[in-house]
């Protein structure tokens, strides 16, 4: 994992997690809304496990990294699933509902190709070693 294409993908996990964190923290203060519809802010609450799973799994993997390497990559792709998925499922919510505010999509759209390139990435670099 010490090629540079890690250093990159773990460099922008971390901002992406902390990112989503915040995401978190700003929703529950009230801060952030889905709105006042209480099916919007049930579905928007559904995902709090996975995302904080996708972000506790993200976190720790860039923390074991420089001590096992191996572990770290297979956690990195754990999290790096999870937050596609999540990203993915919201798109496919949105892209039911017709509705295509750019201040949903952008970050969701975030959420689905990161961790996709990461990955295709991450497998690409791991046939080639």
């Amino acid at each position: 994992m010490a090629d540079a294409r890690f250093a990159r993908t773990k460099r922008i996990m971390l901002w992406t997690d902390l990112g989503f964190l915040a995401y978190w923290f700003a929703t529950a203060l009230g801060a952030v809304s889905v709105g006042t519809d209480p099916f919007l802010r049930q579905w928007n609450w559904s995902f709090l496990g996975l995302d904080l799973a996708a972000i506790g799994i993200g976190l720790a993997s860039l923390a074991v990294a420089r001590r096992q390497p191996p572990l770290a990559e297979r956690m990195m792709l754990v999290s790096l699933t999870a937050t596609a998925a999540a990203g993915l499922m919201a798109l496919n919510f949105y892209l039911v509902r017709c509705d295509f505010d750019p201040a949903w999509w952008i970050p969701n759209a975030w959420l689905l190709l990161f961790p996709a390139t990461a990955m295709t990435i991450m497998m690409v670099t791991s046939a080639t070693r």
